[in-house]
């Protein structure tokens, strides 16, 4: 049974109030793109049972992520099958174990794909997921309008309350980001506004304004010079060795008593090599075996693979960047492509293709990707996007979830 349906458009007047609201109240800076909104004028509506059923999921996948990660923690022979970079390899190398950065209230988003054979997952983002301000504040506006569905909650507002409940009211929090980029800045504001609505003191930083005197955060520049009770990271664990000498980047990973949500360790699962290492790990990873396509270095692919039948991505790609699949480009790209991957296969994974069903929507025939968050185990949140392709990338809209009985 088809697990969602398409709701209704909203009336210009509604989605123009939609749309302004969600760009001045949920600092959804980018609802205009070029010539196009970003913000779909209509949500898609799960069935209450296909949303029981996604978020079982969701929290079994990240029960298992967990646990890999625990282990690779103590296998540094696997690090190189992941991609790490070297500085970073050398972080993991042989740490006693009580010295790993504390986690709080760990955020985790989980693509999941609606396909031939029942759900089906790409991907999971278990470092830095975004997109709270369209899973939140965008989904909670449009539901307004729909009287007979509601959303599934606010991932933001998860963890402003699992931090709150751990760190105490008043707890000074820096959200590191990098600060140059505004579609970052956007989900730090948001994710500020739903912190201070607990009682916490929520800072906007860089990674390079903070400071490590043994082993605490110490936020300073030129309007504050305080210490930090607890911290959020919304900037990629593989950049932290691009900051300068001396920043102390190591700590986000090790040898920091300050609880950290997400402690830079995740990095182990973040990265698409890591069913490379399924085998050698003891974890079982049952869930993530089921509803993860068959994964492989791209050297692995034989003369009677065909690769239409794969999709390439590289390790370290977010949004759909890079993504490489038949029927999207053309031929010589296509051939262009593959090029590079031979040149540089440790940079690539291919994942066997699976068939994601299309739905038709007022803006034609588009595939979604139904993103479910996970804080602290719990599933508390989804929102979709929709592409005209099968690859999922920047341009797709953006689309609120909301589950109804009927």
């Amino acid at each position: 049974m088809v697990p969602w349906r398409v709701g209704h458009p909203l009336e210009p007047s509604q989605y123009e109030a939609v749309w302004l609201k969600a760009t001045f109240e949920c600092h959804k800076w980018d609802a205009y793109v070029g010539d196009s909104d970003t913000l779909a004028p209509f949500p898609l509506i799960l069935r209450a049972t296909a949303w029981r059923e996604v978020a079982e999921l969701a929290e079994a996948l990240t029960q298992e992520v967990f646990a890999a990660e625990q282990e690779l923690l103590s296998r540094p022979d696997l690090h190189p099958f992941l991609k790490l970079a070297p500085p970073i390899r050398r972080v993991f190398k042989d740490p006693p174990q009580h010295h790993w950065t504390p986690g709080i209230a760990r955020v985790i988003r989980i693509d999941f794909h609606w396909t031939d054979q029942g759900w089906r997952i790409s991907e999971a983002n278990t470092d830095v997921p975004g997109a709270f301000n369209e899973a939140g504040g965008f989904t909670s506006l449009m539901a307004a309008y729909y009287p007979d569905a509601k959303p599934v909650g606010d991932p933001a507002v998860a963890m402003a309350q699992a931090m709150s409940q751990t760190v105490g009211v008043g707890a000074r929090i820096p959200l590191v980001h990098a600060t140059a980029y505004s579609d970052d800045r956007q989900v730090m504001e948001y994710l500020a506004d739903r912190m201070r609505e607990q009682g916490l003191e929520p800072c906007l930083i860089a990674p390079d304004q903070l400071s490590w005197p043994q082993g605490q955060a110490l936020i300073k520049t030129d309007w504050i010079c305080q210490p930090a009770d607890a911290l959020y990271r919304f900037f990629p664990a593989e950049w932290l060795p691009n900051l300068p000498q001396g920043s102390g980047w190591s700590h986000f990973f090790k040898d920091s008593h300050l609880p950290h949500c997400n402690p830079a360790t995740a990095l182990l699962t973040q990265g698409k090599r890591f069913p490379l290492v399924w085998e050698h790990l003891k974890t079982p990873l049952s869930t993530w075996r089921k509803l993860l396509p068959e994964t492989r270095d791209p050297r692995q692919l034989t003369h009677d693979d065909d690769r239409q039948d794969w999709v390439a991505k590289p390790v370290w790609g977010r949004e759909g960047e890079d993504i490489i699949m038949s029927g999207i480009l053309s031929d010589q790209q296509w051939q262009q492509t593959w090029n590079r991957i031979r040149r540089s296969p440790d940079d690539w994974v291919v994942q066997q293709r699976f068939q994601t069903l299309p739905i038709a929507t007022p803006l034609g025939s588009c595939y979604p990707c139904l993103g479910v968050y996970t804080v602290a185990g719990s599933a508390v949140g989804a929102f979709v996007r929709l592409s005209k392709t099968p690859v999922i990338d920047g341009l797709a809209w953006n689309t609120a979830v909301l589950v109804a009985d009927k």
